[in-house]
């Protein structure tokens, strides 16, 4: 069986119509060799042999995203200093113009004219924003992100954030500026990457706390982080997890992933948390976060 069949029968198995994966990268090709010669050299933010196991071309992983049946994903583009966002939004949208499954993202930085582009990339469309704290080297209550927050909680336009100190932590990671942010702006919506590991226990209570907060499963469950410094996900946290059922996102990280798309899918099942709630968190999270996909009327 190949590997896109062995992801079909997981979510045939649950009666779906495919996987809402929340967490996919499409970049500008120079963009996504700089990344991927991070992960090829274990660079100073990944700090660990990496090997990419998804780095056909973009028409040969969009190929494997359809196979699979990965009915709706973003392209999670992140500025890593002042002055990429425009160059990075801009191929974004030209991606999402040509692939009917991916998701209109964007990303933005803290920058003077942050202000300007982000309410306008809002009502142009965007459905998803992407923020990388660890490689952007800021907090998410920067001065400078101050006039942009009020726009995104106003819209409801979900912001993935990478803020937990995995794969290595920096002074910008962990849960603080989040809670900071929050505390200001209780009605975002933000999207906490890899359930904020190695930070899960802090993310996870201001997902109890914040109705908007959500979690996404990359990486976090695996036998790949548990290897890692930081450790799996804290088995003592899986059954407040049932209670946060409809506020878990699937999400993978292709395609930098070290390991076959399905053995995620395996340890997310493997949580026992029933097939009711992995059927909230690999398509209709989706829906009510980002509402209804065109596969499902």
């Amino acid at each position: 069986m190949t590997e896109a069949a062995q992801v079909r029968a997981f979510w045939q198995h649950l009666g779906l119509p495919g996987l809402a994966d929340l967490h996919v990268h499409f970049l500008p090709p120079p963009i996504e060799r700089a990344v991927w010669r991070e992960f090829d050299t274990a660079g100073e933010l990944i700090g660990r042999p990496w090997p990419i196991r998804y780095r056909g071309t973009a028409a040969e992983r969009l190929d494997f995203l359809r196979d699979a049946g990965i009915r709706r994903f973003p392209t999670l583009p992140y500025a890593h200093k002042p002055g990429v966002a425009g160059f990075l939004n801009d191929w974004s949208r030209d991606f999402a113009a040509q692939v009917p499954e991916a998701l209109p993202s964007a990303t933005f930085y803290p920058e003077a004219d942050a202000v300007t582009y982000v309410p306008a990339l809002i009502a142009e469309g965007v459905r998803v924003f992407k923020l990388h704290l660890q490689v952007g080297s800021f907090h998410l209550d920067d001065p400078l992100l101050e006039p942009v927050w009020g726009p995104l909680a106003e819209a409801g336009t979900p912001v993935v954030v990478h803020a937990g100190s995995g794969p290595v932590g920096t002074p910008y990671t962990g849960p603080d500026s989040t809670a900071r942010l929050l505390a200001r702006f209780p009605r975002l919506r933000l999207v906490i990457a890899h359930m904020g590991s190695p930070e899960c226990a802090e993310f996870l209570t201001l997902a109890e706390k914040y109705e908007g907060v959500h979690l996404d499963t990359s990486m976090a469950f695996t036998d790949f982080f548990a290897d890692g410094p930081h450790g799996r996900y804290p088995p003592g946290l899986v059954p407040r997890l049932r209670d946060l059922q409809h506020r878990v996102l699937w999400g993978s990280d292709f395609p930098t992933l070290p390991f076959p798309y399905r053995r995620q899918l395996d340890c997310v099942a493997d949580l026992g948390l029933g097939d009711d709630w992995l059927r909230d968190v690999c398509w209709h999270n989706a829906d009510r976060l980002l509402g209804p996909a065109e596969t499902d009327s």
